[in-house]
């Protein structure tokens, strides 16, 4: 499932590339073709990023919401204008086999390649085989004989300027709501450091996990408490925090629930700028090439289940919490 970082990345394609213009809204899978013509002829005015969630602001007061939640993704084509951010990845946001993260800005050819990615430019969201064929191509030099192009797959939104094109597929969300229902949606959400890095939205953090007897492994991951955090963040912040998962939120100590929250701070913006959900520190240039080159190398306990902790040695656990997996070290964070 994208993570925070991939959403607000996702957004702000849609702003460097939406905001301003008249789009063409159409359902070539026909599951929203009512949204669409509701929103079809309008000029597109704001794109914003809260956790997971993302909306885009339409002339009228008319905002579309779009939560991928496991199998959603956008799909970008045509002349497409990329955010700095994007940029620095060169021009992806992950995918297998994909580029990864400009080491050096000064020299574009300075590039690594990432074998598991975690966004893509030409597919942005949770990858599936259809979309691994066409950035495969793309990477070859492929280039679009017609546009738009026809729409791959189940499309459930087509959304069209005169150069680029979205297409979404498999959202978990996808609904044309008022000013007044946004809001109601975003009030219910946990803050999100990037839009709220004020000590206000610390402190309701803070008092939301301290008064709670659910397990801060469960904490992190619902979007009521904090939002943006997924699977990867929620094991990393854990583990950097030395802090058992099992642990009833009132039990951690408070000066540990606010390091928490500015840890997540921290990894969201390195994961917005560079494309890759860095969790490790003070690597020296050469660990950190690999780390961005490959997620083996980057993450301290996800995804590494029965394999030695890289502090203590003891085997990464793995086990299910909330119906997710969760990956954690038993002595580290004892």
């Amino acid at each position: 499932m994208p993570e925070g970082h991939s959403v607000h990345r996702i957004t702000r394609q849609f702003e460097r590339n939406f905001v301003g213009h008249v789009v063409r809204a159409s359902s070539p899978q026909g599951r929203f073709v009512q949204g669409a013509a509701d929103l079809d002829g309008r000029r597109v005015t704001d794109a914003r990023a809260v956790g997971k969630q993302m909306f885009l602001g339409f002339e009228g007061d008319r905002w579309l919401r779009v939560h991928l939640g496991m199998y959603g993704a956008w799909d970008f084509a045509g002349d497409i204008l990329m955010d700095a951010t994007i940029a620095s990845a060169n021009g992806r946001m992950g995918q297998t086999n994909q580029r990864g993260t400009f080491l050096d800005r000064d020299n574009p050819d300075a590039v690594v390649f990432d074998s598991a990615g975690e966004n893509s430019l030409t597919s942005i969201g949770a990858p599936r085989r259809t979309r691994l064929r066409m950035s495969e191509s793309e990477k070859e030099g492929a280039r679009l004989e017609t546009f738009p192009p026809e729409p791959i797959g189940q499309v459930r939104v087509r959304l069209l300027t005169e150069s680029v094109c979205a297409d979404l597929r498999g959202p978990t969300a996808c609904e044309v709501l008022d000013p007044a229902q946004v809001e109601a949606i975003v009030a219910k959400l946990g803050p999100d450091p990037l839009l709220d890095p004020g000590p206000d939205a610390e402190e309701r953090f803070t008092s939301v996990v301290r008064r709670k007897p659910t397990p801060i492994g469960l904490l992190l991951m619902d979007q009521n408490v904090v939002a943006g955090i997924g699977n990867v963040y929620r094991a990393e912040l854990l583990f950097r925090a030395r802090l058992n998962p099992h642990t009833p939120g009132r039990l951690v100590p408070e000066a540990l629930v606010r390091d928490l929250w500015r840890d997540w701070a921290k990894l969201l913006a390195i994961g917005v700028e560079t494309g890759q959900m860095m969790t490790m520190d003070d690597l020296d240039p050469e660990a950190y090439r690999a780390a961005m080159a490959s997620r083996d190398d980057r993450h301290w306990v996800y995804k590494r289940e029965g394999q030695p902790c890289r502090v203590c040695g003891t085997n990464i656990v793995l086990e299910e919490m909330g119906a997710r997996k969760l990956y954690w070290c038993p002595r580290c964070q004892a």
